[in-house]
């Protein structure tokens, strides 16, 4: 990866500061034209697809949630996360047994102007329940190849038996009728469940769940990857992959008179924040998007800096450069107008075990398998916790389970096995290996750790931290760096040793990090680690049912102590987003499930522009 800069000091950054004031910097992308318009500028990483089933990474599934909308959405604001209707005219109703959910449907709402529609000459369409029917049904096509599928598997009557006819080589009927997903009429959809799933509120506001129209799937083909054809607030501009995508104000929210509005409540705080300012506005504010594909975070960091990009997030290496000793912003940006903001997040970083393997795994011999889980306890009270936190800069706290704090169902808890050396060099010998060495060959154990990324100078050095910890306590860790396909094919067919990974929650309920451990989800699902524990699988199939409840939350809980004793996963650290913006961007507050929120922000273009003609470009 090529650096442009790599000062890490705050003499540095005043430095590098001064030379953008005086206009010495080096434009490194040209802004688009403005005309007058309310353009957000902005960084993206590659975007793979734009087809809602298969958008299964972070930054496709940001660039699907500015075209596409769903059923529900999340509150902009309120914090704990609550959901509202989107497209649906209201929340859904739910029958007595929780199978039956009803969702009416807002009438005149329609897909942009598109070629497709043939039949209205590429005036759009209104959108129908039978469209969302569709999205799902694409979903669950294994042709379709979607990302997704988890989020309905073997949870809605007769689609799994869909799924099973796709695989027939065959094109699937898209007529076939689902009994658990109908159409009462025009604006009314039914969703019947195999057995009850409060998550499904959480699964309606995700991009799998938005409505697609069937004219566009069928007339671009495999190109419809490329040509979205959606209903919300900005439609595709331009996408050249590896370096720009940007978004125009769909024009059909005009053409229809619809309109939306910023919320008008928030959370605690956000009043004093100037979060409400916009209250019951009209909405989207902003009138273009422009973003930028910047793989190396020292160019990243420069365009912000010189005011090309509207906010930015903070690599390790600025750190220094940022904050002064008390994690306060450098007064050479605070002279800026540059705003900083802080807060944890639903993230878990962790170092998994592949239950699979003899040395580290779960086993059918019991004496070897609680030796194996006794080294798995010794690996985790040797990982030294307060280091780990300072290397990050204290921007990572030590998660004390598997459920992160801001989710239903979490708990304070104290570490299960925090770092204790002489209790690490206890466990070891408990586990077979005295010093860290094998007695049957005397050679010192030695693991090895898959990681993707391998460009990644960040994950370098913290992965030789790592090393250095268990190195302490005699256990040699070998990193195997790879690309991420390999890294991910590697975890799925059970190849990896060990391997380091996070999980991004996708709803704000612990059973979305608990189904990591449910063994019926091994690879391909989502337990990489291949964790099998029949009384944990037993507690999440009886809690997954449940409404949130004090008896949920207890269940939750004893599942969480289940697998911190057995240590399928070494904990490393829950990050806590730092996010810096210019002052003129307006109406930002971060948000877990950001998809399709852009359209709450507002840019001052006056204070912009007074910005760049002050401090140049």
């Amino acid at each position: 990866m090529r650096r442009i800069w790599t000062t890490t000091t705050a003499r540095g950054v005043a430095l590098t500061s001064a030379l953008i004031l005086a206009g010495c910097g080096r434009t490194v992308l040209q802004p688009a034209a403005e005309d007058g318009q309310q353009v957000y500028y902005g960084e993206t990483s590659r975007i793979r697809s734009l087809d809602p089933a298969r958008a299964g990474d972070v930054a496709s599934a940001m660039a699907v949630g500015k075209i596409y909308e769903t059923l529900l959405e999340y509150h902009y604001l309120d914090r704990p996360y609550r959901v509202v209707p989107a497209l649906a005219a209201d929340l859904p109703t739910v029958s007595d047994d929780g199978l039956t959910y009803t969702v009416r449907i807002r009438a005149g709402v329609y897909f942009q102007d598109d070629p497709c529609f043939t039949a209205t000459n590429g005036r759009g369409r209104e959108v129908t329940a039978e469209d969302f029917i569709f999205a799902i049904k694409r979903v669950a096509d294994v042709n379709t190849a979607s990302t997704g599928f988890w989020a309905f598997n073997n949870r809605i009557v007769g689609l799994d038996e869909f799924r099973e006819a796709s695989t027939s080589g065959e094109p699937v009927d898209y007529d076939l009728e689902i009994d658990g997903l109908r159409a009462i009429d025009r604006y009314t959809l039914q969703i019947t469940l195999k057995r009850p799933f409060p998550q499904l509120l959480w699964i309606l506001t995700m991009h799998y769940a938005a409505a697609v129209p069937r004219e566009a799937v069928e007339y671009y083909g495999a190109e419809f990857r490329r040509r979205p054809v959606g209903t919300g607030p900005f439609i595709l501009e331009d996408w050249q992959p590896n370096y720009r995508i940007s978004f125009v104000r769909n024009p059909k929210w005009a053409e229809t008179g619809r309109i939306e509005r910023y919320p008008t409540t928030g959370a605690p705080g956000d009043e004093e924040a100037g979060l409400l300012a916009d209250a019951g506005q009209s909405i989207p504010f902003i009138d273009r998007i422009v973003q930028f594909v910047v793989g190396d975070p020292s160019t990243q960091w420069l365009m912000f800096l010189r005011g090309q990009f509207e906010a930015s997030g903070i690599a390790r290496d600025n750190w220094d450069a940022v904050f002064t000793d008390d994690r306060t912003l450098t007064p050479e940006l605070e002279a800026l107008g540059i705003v900083m903001t802080q807060s944890p997040t639903m993230t878990v970083f962790y170092y998994g075990f592949n239950m699979w393997d003899s040395v580290v795994g779960q086993t059918a011999d019991p004496e070897q398998a609680a030796r194996n889980r006794a080294l798995r306890q010794a690996l985790t009270s040797a990982f030294n916790t307060d280091e780990w936190i300072r290397f990050h800069h204290h921007r990572v706290r030590r998660p004390t389970s598997p459920i992160p704090p801001g989710v239903a169902g979490y708990k304070e808890r104290a570490e299960c096995f925090p770092f204790d050396f002489e209790k690490a060099r206890i466990l070891l010998e408990k586990a077979g290996y005295p010093g860290g060495r094998d007695p049957a060959t005397g050679r010192r154990l030695q693991l090895e750790l898959e990681l993707g990324s391998a460009d990644n100078p960040d994950l370098r050095h913290a992965t030789e931290l790592f090393v250095d910890f268990m190195d302490r306590i005699g256990v040699v860790i070998v990193p195997s760096y790879n690309n991420w396909p390999t890294f991910l094919e590697k975890i799925r067919r059970g190849q990896a040793q060990m391997f380091s990974i996070g999980w991004v929650a996708d709803y704000p309920d612990a059973e979305n990090f608990l189904q990591l451990f449910y063994g019926p989800n091994v690879s391909p699902g989502p337990n990489h680690a291949k964790y099998q524990n029949l009384e944990f699988d037993a507690l999440y199939e009886q809690a997954r049912v449940l409404h949130d409840s004090p008896e949920r939350t207890a269940l939750y809980q004893q599942m969480a102590d289940i697998v911190m004793e057995d240590a399928p996963w070494l904990l490393q650290s829950q990050p806590v987003a730092y996010h810096l913006r210019h002052h003129w961007l307006l109406n930002h507050k971060r948000h877990d499930f950001p998809y399709g929120m852009t359209k709450y922000l507002r840019v001052n273009t006056a204070a912009r522009q007074a910005w760049r003609a002050t401090y140049g470009r």
